[in-house]
């Protein structure tokens, strides 16, 4: 009964607490995985672009950032955010300190390091599409944007979900990491939690079956989608 009480929700207990750090961690991955997926398809187009230049901005890109701890890039985002920004107001003659916004800066870190990863899920995707569909739309006249619009995006979400999926279940897990920069997700919560009450088994418990229900419910969501966008794909 005491453990329950404990996760009783108003002034005498955690359960709101816990429930708002669960909310916050929800907002935080789905907000980066968008941004996530648009850098992901920028990347791959980059990738595979004709220009040498773009293909080696997109190479440096995805060797940097998968090749840095992601709890790095979170810090350098910022405390290197701050100090950029306390830099360009002092040409304009000011001098306080300026913090970047946690979230934010949690966001563009997460999504930074998804669109590494999504970049090289997204090229694979579209390498695996049947040249033969890009020259036949090519031969009927369709442009470069009709054909990544019609032909390309519909057939590379078939491909790239397995991969996607995964990463999403990672970034789930990754917006602990952003406890460090005291944005109040579920993990700084319930540390809070924990060091008020002493009971750091019960707490951090509770932590992990709430990441466990929402790693449940992604998986399933994840499996819905593909059976979606393979509907009607013949099975060798």
């Amino acid at each position: 009964m005491e453990t329950l009480y404990l996760f009783s929700f108003g002034a005498a207990g955690w359960g709101d607490e816990l429930a708002e750090g669960a909310w916050l961690t929800i907002r935080l991955a789905a907000v980066s995985l968008v941004f996530g997926i648009v850098i992901g398809l920028l990347g791959a187009g980059a990738k595979m672009s004709k220009l040498a230049a773009l293909r080696f901005v997109a190479d440096v890109y995805t060797t940097l950032v998968r090749g840095t701890p992601e709890l790095l890039i979170i810090l350098v985002v910022f405390y290197g955010g701050s100090f950029a920004l306390q830099e360009i107001f002092s040409w304009f003659g000011q001098d306080e300190y300026i913090e970047v916004n946690a979230f934010a800066a949690g966001v563009f870190a997460l999504s930074v390091v998804f669109g590494a990863f999504a970049t090289e899920v997204f090229r694979g995707a579209f390498q695996a599409i049947h040249v033969g569909q890009i020259e036949a739309a090519r031969a009927c006249g369709m442009s470069r944007w009709l054909i990544f619009r019609r032909i390309q995006l519909p057939q590379v979400w078939r491909f790239a979900l397995p991969g996607l999926g995964n990463l999403w279940l990672i970034l789930i897990k990754d917006t602990t990491l952003v406890s460090i920069i005291a944005l109040d997700e579920l993990i700084r919560k319930t540390q809070i939690a924990v060091g008020a009450t002493k009971q750091p088994f019960t707490f951090f418990a509770a932590a992990a079956l709430i990441y466990l229900v929402l790693t449940i419910i992604s998986m399933y969501a994840i499996g819905r989608m593909e059976r979606v966008a393979n509907r009607g794909v013949r099975r060798a």
